[in-house]
C-alpha cells in the first residue's frame, strides 16, 4: 500500500485516507438517487441508471486513485444529466436516450482527444473568467428549475390557450405566446407531494446551514421516511426486496449513433463537451490545490493524467448507459478530512460498486419530492459563482447575464452559452474599437473569434430543426 500511494511521502496513514474516502463518499451518495429520478424522463429504467450511477463512479472514481493517485471521486455530472433528460425527453425531447448516449460516447472521444493534445488547456484559456462563472450559475438555475418542476411546487396556467384537460387528451400545443399562459406556485395544502418537497427543501437547508456532512443525502432520507406517513412514499417495493438489478433492463452498450449526420446530435456533442469541459477542469484543479498537489514536481504531470481520467469518464459512462461523469466539488470534503492520495478515492470507488447491491432496493422507495429539494440546494450553490463577475463592467455583466438568464427562461444550457459568447465577442470587439484608453480595452483570444462563428452558424443552419 505505501508502494503504490506513497502515504507516507505525503505524511498520511491508511486510517486517515480510509476515513476521508467514506467521508467522500456521504456527500457524493445523494447522486445514487438523484440521477434515476432526473433521468427516469425519458424512459430509461431507474434502476438502470441507478446500476450504471453506481458502477460508473465506482470504476472510474478507482481510475483517478489507482493511476492518478489523486483523492478525487467522479460520479455523474449534475446539469448534463438535466441537459439530458431534457435532450432525450420521452415526450419532447429531440433524440432518443440511446441516441443521446452516442452522443455521450462521442463527446468523450473528442474529450480524450482534446486533453491528449492539449486543446483541452487551450479552449480553458480562451474562454473569459465571467462566461465560465456565468456558465456555472445558468446550469444551476437550470437544475433548480427542473427540482421545482420534478416536486410540483411550481404550475402553469393556460390564459387563452388549450386547457389543461385537452392537453392530457392530446391536443398539440404549439408555440404558446407569452401571454397565453402564466407560471405559479401550487396550492401546498392540496398537493401533498408539493408539500412534501417544500418539508424536504427545509430539513436540507438546515443540514447545509449546518454544515452538516451529506446534508443532501441526509436530506433525501429523512424526507423519504417522512414521505410514508404523508402517503407520498411507495414502500410496496419493499415486501419483496431485489438486491440484485434486472440485468434486462440494463441500457450497457445500447449506443445509437443513427442521428451522426444530423446537426442536432452535433449540437449536444458540443454541449457536453463544452460544459465538461470547464466543469471538470476547474474542480479538478481546485480540489487537487486544496490538498497541496499542485505544487509538488509532479504536479501538473499528474494533472493532465487526472484529466485523461476525467475524458475516460464520459465515454465509459456511455458504454455503462449513464451521462458523463466528472470530478465532484465534494471531494473537497475527504480532502478536509485529510485526503491526499489515491487511497481515498478507491475507498470511495469500492463504496460506490458495494451500493450496487446494499442500496439497489431503495432506489423506487425515494419519491421525487425527496430528491427535488437536493437539486434546488445544488443550485443554491452553483450559484455562488456569481460574485465572481465584474458587474460594474457592461460589455462583461451583459453577456454573463444573458448566459444566465437563457440557460432557464429558454430550458437550454445550449441558448445560454451561444448566446453569451456572441455578445461578448460583438460587445468587446466594439468596445476594442472605440475606446482609445489601452486598459479600457479587453483582449479576445481567437478561438473565441471561432467558437462565437459556430454559435451564429448554429442559429442559422439549425433554426428548423
Amino acid at each position: 500500500m505505501e508502494r503504490l500511494f506513497k502515504l507516507g511521502e505525503f505524511g498520511t496513514n491508511p486510517r486517515t485516507e480510509i476515513i476521508a474516502g467514506i467521508t467522500t463518499f456521504v456527500t457524493m451518495a445523494y447522486i445514487l438517487f438523484l440521477n434515476p429520478a432526473i433521468l427516469k424522463g425519458t424512459g430509461m429504467s431507474e434502476g438502470a441508471v441507478f446500476f450504471a450511477t453506481a458502477v460508473g463512479a465506482g470504476i472510474v472514481t478507482l481510475m483517478m486513485g489507482l493511476f492518478v493517485n489523486f483523492p478525487v471521486g467522479l460520479a455523474p455530472g449534475m446539469g448534463l444529466n438535466a441537459y439530458f433528460a431534457v435532450v432525450a425527453a420521452a415526450n419532447g425531447g429531440v433524440m432518443t436516450w440511446q441516441v443521446a448516449l452516442g452522443a455521450v460516447f462521442v463527446a468523450g472521444l473528442i474529450f480524450i482527444l482534446l486533453t491528449v493534445t492539449g486543446f483541452r488547456q487551450l479552449l480553458v484559456k480562451a474562454l473569459p473568467d465571467s462566461l465560465k462563472y456565468a456558465i456555472t450559475v445558468g446550469i444551476g438555475l437550470f437544475i433548480t428549475l427542473i427540482g421545482l418542476k420534478l416536486g410540483q411546487v411550481t404550475t402553469v396556467t393556460f390564459v387563452g390557450g388549450p386547457s389543461a384537460e385537452a392537453i392530457k387528451a392530446g391536443a398539440p400545443v404549439v408555440n404558446l405566446l407569452f401571454f397565453e399562459w402564466n407560471i405559479g406556485l401550487t396550492d401546498f395544502i392540496a398537493n401533498k407531494v408539493a408539500a412534501l418537497t417544500l418539508i424536504g427543501l427545509l430539513i436540507a437547508g438546515i443540514l447545509t446551514t449546518l454544515r452538516v456532512r451529506g446534508a443532501l443525502l441526509i436530506g433525501i432520507i429523512l424526507t423519504t421516511l417522512i414521505g410514508i406517513p404523508l402517503g407520498v412514499t411507495n414502500t410496496s417495493s419493499l415486501s419483496n426486496p431485489t438486491f440484485l438489478p434486472n440485468f434486462g433492463e440494463l441500457a450497457l452498450f445500447k449506443l445509437d449513433f443513427s442521428m451522426l449526420s444530423s446537426g442536432i446530435f452535433w449540437e449536444v456533442v458540443i454541449i457536453f463537451v463544452f460544459v465538461t469541459l470547464f466543469d471538470s477542469f476547474g474542480t479538478l484543479v481546485g480540489t487537487a490545490n486544496r490538498a497541496g498537489l499542485l505544487n509538488r514536481p509532479d504536479g501538473e504531470k499528474r494533472l493532465g493524467r487526472a484529466m485523461f481520467v476525467d475524458g475516460s469518464g464520459v465515454s465509459i459512462g456511455a458504454l455503462l448507459g449513464v451521462t458523463p461523469m466528472t470530478a465532484y466539488v465534494e471531494s473537497a470534503a475527504g480532502i478536509e478530512s485529510g485526503g491526499r492520495t489515491g487511497l481515498t478515492a478507491v475507498t470511495t470507488g469500492i463504496l460506490f460498486l458495494l451500493s450496487v447491491v446494499l442500496l439497489a432496493p431503495f432506489v423506487q422507495v425515494i419519491p421525487d419530492a425527496a430528491t427535488a429539494p437536493a437539486l434546488i440546494v445544488v443550485g443554491v450553490l452553483m450559484m455562488s459563482s456569481v460574485r465572481h463577475i465584474k458587474w460594474d463592467d457592461f460589455g462583461i455583466a451583459m453577456p454573463a447575464f444573458l448566459t444566465i438568464a437563457l440557460m432557464p427562461f429558454t430550458y437550454s444550457i445550449a441558448n445560454g452559452i451561444s448566446i453569451g459568447i456572441i455578445f461578448y465577442v460583438v460587445l468587446n470587439v466594439v468596445r476594442n474599437l472605440f475606446t482609445k484608453d489601452a486598459d479600457q480595452k479587453v483582449s479576445i483570444h481567437w478561438l473565441m473569434w471561432v467558437i462565437a462563428l459556430l454559435a451564429l452558424a448554429r442559429y442559422i443552419l439549425l433554426a428548423g430543426e
